[in-house]
């Protein structure tokens, strides 16, 4: 085994939730300012997965805010990241829903599954 590969493995979460794209998520990011660290919400659909399971694996939620939509791109084995909850199992037949970028309103809305 390769030196870059042990290192990759040893920084690899074992707890990390099992979610897809299309599910509703709420990432808690720890945030740190000054002496104090605190969590920061961000709460949306996962419109994208990239990477093979490793270190370099990445996923992006996106939201709409004050009726703009953010989109925010988080490494998946990120010590930044407190916790990940899936509050929706979406029901989508695509791997990534970039589509989601131009529809407004009850049309950006993924159907849950069942």
């Amino acid at each position: 085994m390769n030196i870059v590969d042990k290192i990759r493995k040893e920084q690899v979460k074992a707890d990390v939730v099992d979610f897809s794209v299309g599910d509703s998520v709420k990432v808690y990011v720890k945030i740190i300012e000054g002496d104090t660290e605190r969590q920061q919400l961000f709460a949306g659909v996962v419109i994208a997965r990239r990477g093979s399971g490793g270190i370099e694996e990445t996923f992006t939620v996106r939201r709409v805010q004050a009726g703009q939509g953010v989109e925010r791109v988080f490494p998946l084995n990120s010590p930044r990241i407190a916790k990940i909850e899936v509050t929706r199992k979406g029901d989508v037949r695509r791997s990534k829903l970039f589509y989601l970028r131009s529809k407004v309103g009850k049309a950006a809305k993924v159907k849950e599954a069942r």
